[in-house]
């Protein structure tokens, strides 16, 4: 399970906390999701916004991980 950042974390934390909106439009078209999870990036309110594979997918792939950190799935 990964933590979450917002699109301003990411932004400040590439040097260019200006560039929120650029931040967001690259996770919006990632296509490496699997070495690249966007998913973990949300807004600064903390609810989900666009994801290449939709929100709903989004918020399933975060209950995953969450379920996952909380020790739901070791043993499988």
């Amino acid at each position: 399970a990964g933590s979450t950042a917002t699109y301003t974390d990411i932004a400040t934390r590439i040097g260019m906390p200006s560039a929120v909106r650029a931040v967001a439009n690259a996770c919006g078209a990632n296509t490496l999701a699997v070495a690249i999870p966007c998913h973990r990036v949300v807004r600064s309110d903390g609810s989900l916004s666009g994801y290449r594979w939709g929100v709903e997918r989004k918020r399933k792939l975060l209950e995953i991980e969450a379920a996952e950190g909380a020790g739901l799935f070791s043993g499988l």
